[in-house]
């Protein structure tokens, strides 16, 4: 079925009774000439508008908004009701102008307030309200003429607005009883004509309006739903500028409209041309202009910038002047029609003026933090949404300072792996009984499992030498190639690492040289780890990767502890020349009693596993045995600065093995400090040295 809404017809009804003849008592001041007005001329007193005056203005407004916003498809039919009614225009798209309504709301003229009260009633023009609606108009018949063919049909809907004066809650019912009772006659009318159409649904907006000082005798209702076809709702609002606003807001909610304020406008004063101040103008234009805005989080709740508390969601938006060409096309989202509230002040005259003299403005949404962010371009008549993201006159989004550190390349080949084709409509389960439908997202799946959005998140992926294993682990099977492929990348990056090559860490918003080379590569085991056990659980073979990635990761004990000697013994350097201080000798990693304590402990467990060497059957036994040297025993035979060599190291190792397999030497063993005297024998029993030719040396 062909639905319109109802705001494709809208059937506006103006009560012109005596009584709406009565002052609305908001005083106009009408002499403004005070500065020049001679002594002795008395001022003229001001003035107030009527009921009807306050009536005809303010639907005017409504219908000009409309109009300039969609100036095709939103149709008005003016009716004003008196002792009959007076239809203004009709359906057509010629007579959808402010012109003509103007033309015919100045020959009906103002209200009569001596006409007799009895013979004016609102109802004639409800009555011929509920008429025009069942009228078809010229959308609706080529809607019907497409759909000639077809079961379907269009359904008829709209919207009654109408401004009285009603006298109590009781006479509102009455007048909804009328229009439930009308709608019913014109449908059966309408079910057997071509030239009309039944109405399927129809909202009542019933506006009581009344004198400001008076108290109201109708309350406010929200919609209601008086009728399967009519459904109604009651505003009692006060004449005047409260009118006003009443209507501005309907037409906003009526036909899905939003607010948006212009601030900071320039315009040179008339009295001090040398000087300028700023204004303020606010904009009518569709919703979906502030949909960047709400996907951004950036739109303010309703009313911020409203003269009204019930008002809708609004946006400010600052302006601005960049130096661009007014021919430049921006980056855009869409165009949407514009039109100011208040059309007769002169800051709104200036913009449009300047708008349709071929002008273009760039506005820019103000921010507590951060940069500008250029919103809106307008130009002409038409209000242009920029895109929010990527605007050609905005700082780029902070991702790690680049909007190039998310992967172009690699998202690109994400999507040429994982292109969907065509397939019958009832396709058979293929291999592992999927459908394709199933396995594509399955395997879109596997391929987003792990996958960091930016450069600085990851380590592997910016490696050339993990490409081959990242290809193949996501795969939902792996042959046994697949596996001695995984496993040789995984040997590369083991021999990398022993040789110590530098990886590819982004080092964006950190300061000095970034992390140390072993925490980088700590880093990036964690990450490959991280990645193969993501997916371990698809074969047998995925769990062969996880076991070699874990294998190849661990070390000895012992170089774990020599790293970790290293960097402390790097982060007190650092910290010595932070200070000022030059740096200490490094000692051998502790006291040699300690030093020869590790490589005692690691001989032992070397002899134990090792074969006993044994000696020859025909050597002799050796006369003083020694037990094993004990770490107190073991000293070196000097304390040499700085760290201590590897060969110093294997030839202690190498000594103390070859002390035990032969009879120790006398005078190292009577030696003291590693230092034996040499020619004791040539002292005599007092301690006294003799000479070469056997005297006495006193």
């Amino acid at each position: 079925m062909k639905i319109f809404s109802f705001s494709h017809k809208t059937a506006f009804v103006v009560d012109h009774c005596p009584y709406m003849a009565e002052s609305c008592r908001q005083q106009v001041e009408f002499d403004l000439l005070t500065k020049n007005r001679s002594q002795g001329v008395i001022p003229l007193a001001p003035v107030s508008k009527s009921l009807w005056t306050c009536a005809v203005e303010c639907s005017m407004e409504y219908c000009r908004i409309l109009y300039d916003i969609y100036p095709t498809r939103k149709l008005v039919n003016y009716i004003v009701s008196d002792s009959e009614f007076h239809v203004l225009n009709s359906w057509n798209q010629e007579d959808q102008n402010t012109q003509e309504l103007m033309s015919a709301l100045a020959a009906v003229g103002p209200p009569n307030p001596h006409e007799d009260p009895e013979c004016c009633s609102i109802l004639h023009g409800l009555v011929a309200a509920v008429e025009s609606l069942c009228k078809v108009t010229e959308y609706q018949q080529q809607a019907r003429a497409r759909l000639m063919d077809t079961a379907e049909r269009v359904c008829n809907r709209g919207r009654i607005i109408c401004l009285t004066n009603a006298k109590s809650d009781t006479h509102v019912r009455m007048l909804e009883d009328c229009v439930v009772e009308t709608i019913q006659e014109q449908n059966k009318l309408a079910a057997g004509s071509d030239r009309l159409m039944q109405i399927q649904q129809c909202e009542l907006v019933l506006i009581h309006t009344y004198p400001l000082g008076e108290d109201t005798l109708v309350s406010d209702r929200p919609k209601k739903e008086i009728s399967p076809v009519l459904s109604s709702e009651v505003h009692s609002v006060r004449a005047g500028r409260h009118l006003a606003s009443k209507l501005n807001i309907l037409v906003q909610q009526h036909f899905d409209l939003a607010s948006t304020t212009i601030t900071n406008i320039p315009m040179k004063e008339e009295q001090h041309a040398n000087t300028s101040a700023n204004y303020d103008v606010e904009l009518l234009h569709h919703r979906d202009a502030h949909m960047e805005f709400i996907k951004s989080g950036d739109l303010h709740p309703a009313g911020s910038t409203s003269r009204d508390s019930g008002l809708k969601e609004t946006v400010t938006l600052k302006w601005c002047t960049p130096r661009t060409n007014s021919v430049e096309l921006h980056y855009c989202t869409g165009a949407y029609r514009i039109s100011p509230v208040d059309v007769n002040s002169r800051p709104s005259s200036c913009l449009t003026n300047f708008l349709l003299n071929g002008r273009s403005v760039l506005l820019e949404q103000p921010r507590k933090s951060g940069s500008k962010v250029i919103a809106m371009s307008h130009q002409v008549e038409f209000c242009t949404a920029l895109h929010l993201s990527l605007g050609v006159l905005e700082e780029r989004p902070l991702l790690t300072g680049s909007v190039l550190s998310v992967f172009p390349k690699d998202f690109g080949e994400l999507m040429r792996e994982n292109r969907l084709t065509p397939f019958p409509e009832s396709p058979a389960a293929g291999a592992g009984g999927k459908v394709p439908l199933e396995r594509a997202k399955a395997q879109l799946e596997r391929h987003t499992r792990y996958w960091p959005m930016i450069i600085s998140q990851t380590t592997i992926f910016n490696m050339q030498a993990v490409v081959p294993l990242a290809n193949l682990i996501v795969r939902e099977s792996l042959t046994e190639d697949d596996v001695l492929t995984c496993q040789k990348t995984v040997y590369n990056l083991v021999d990398m690492e022993r040789k110590n090559d530098p990886l590819p860490v982004s080092t964006v918003g950190t300061r000095g040289k970034g992390p140390k080379r072993d925490e980088q590569y700590r880093a990036m085991w964690n990450e490959l780890e991280a990645l193969v056990r993501t997916h371990v659980g698809g074969s047998e073979r995925h769990a062969r990767v996880l076991e070699c990635v874990s294998a190849c990761r661990s070390r000895p004990p012992e170089e774990e502890e020599r790293k970790k000697r290293g960097r402390k013994r790097e982060d007190k350097e650092e910290k010595q020349e932070r200070n000022g201080k030059e740096p200490e000798p490094e000692k051998s990693w502790q006291e040699p009693g300690e030093r020869l304590k590790g490589a005692l402990e690691r001989e032992k467990e070397e002899l134990a596993e090792s074969e006993v060497i044994k000696d020859s059957p025909d050597s002799p036994e050796p006369l003083n045995k020694k037990p094993r040297l004990t770490v107190e025993e073991s000293q070196p035979p000097e304390k040499v600065k700085g760290p201590m060599s590897l060969l110093t190291l294997w030839t202690n190792r190498l000594n103390t093995a070859n002390s035990r397999k032969h009879q120790e030497f006398a005078g190292r063993v009577n030696s003291v400090n590693s230092k034996a005297e040499l020619y004791q024998h040539l002292k005599d029993e007092n301690g006294m040295e003799t000479s070469e030719n056997g005297k006495t040396n006193r």
